[in-house]
């Protein structure tokens, strides 16, 4: 059953880009909105959503992850948003910054998740989104650790779906595609110097780069979001921007080396 207007929402990574739309639209719909940021203090006015309630939170900390939970109490809604964003070769990337972005990107809200998963439990009703990523399911060159880090995340969400069913507790996968969050300027690059992949690793990068900054905006994936929030039996997966219908459609007719081949041609390889 819908709780739209009702109940408590946990939004991470909710001072920008979609974290911060999703906090909002939830507000707006009557839900008591906390959202999580690495050092809430230094949010300026113009990053705070009115009316939610800001959490200090570091995914690749567990002690940090384990006082979220502890002070956010009973949440009904978890959005799981926050992570990060990298672009390196895969032969040149550093095992710290691979470790990291697992942290990150899988670990912290995996951790996240079970610790506010016996709550809904016992309610009898929760609602948990992970925010992966397109390219998941559309992998890119240059892009290994970010791609299997998603690719993580929406295998833990879908794998728990039937643990979690009998106990009224949904957890569904939201795919965006290219959006305009400004995570261009964010993201982590590594790349050696010199390298033997920095002619084709730049062409990517700059093709990615582009295509974000024209992406869809973050409001129409907080509306997505929301919408899986919402539903009655909501869907295992959620795709949003990048002509999703379409490129989901083409992959499942397509020969695989030749979806590979359109993905690559994507970003200028």
């Amino acid at each position: 059953m819908s709780r739209s207007g009702a109940g408590v929402a946990l939004v991470t990574g909710a001072s920008s880009g979609i974290g911060r739309a999703t906090a909002a639209l939830l507000a707006e719909r009557g839900y008591r909105v906390l959202g999580t940021c690495r050092d809430p203090e230094s949010l300026r006015v113009d990053q705070q959503v009115p009316g939610v309630r800001y959490l200090p939170l570091d995914l690749t900390d567990p002690d940090s992850v384990a006082s979220c939970a502890e002070r956010a109490g009973a949440v009904d809604v978890l959005v799981n948003n926050a992570g990060q964003s990298q672009l390196a070769p895969f032969e040149e990337l550093p095992p710290a910054v691979l470790e990291q972005q697992f942290a990150s990107n899988v670990l912290g809200p995996v951790r996240l998740t079970q610790l506010l998963l016996p709550g809904m439990r016992e309610r009898g009703y929760g609602r948990v989104v992970m925010v992966g990523s397109m390219q998941a399911s559309f992998p890119m060159a240059f892009r290994s650790s970010y791609v299997a880090s998603k690719a993580a995340l929406k295998g833990f969400a879908l794998a728990a779906r039937k643990e979690l069913e009998p106990f009224g507790v949904a957890c569904t996968v939201v795919e965006p595609g290219q959006i305009n969050t400004g995570i261009s300027s964010r993201r982590d690059r590594f790349i050696a110097d010199p390298s033997p992949y920095a002619d084709r690793y730049f062409r990517v990068a700059e093709s990615l780069d582009a295509g974000e900054a024209a992406g869809t905006p973050p409001a129409r994936v907080a509306q997505t979001i929301v919408k899986a929030v919402e539903a009655r039996q909501p869907k295992p997966l959620y795709a949003v921007g990048s002509n999703a219908p379409l490129v989901f459609a083409l992959q499942r007719l397509l020969p695989r080396r030749t979806a590979e081949r359109l993905v690559s041609r994507r970003y200028g390889l």
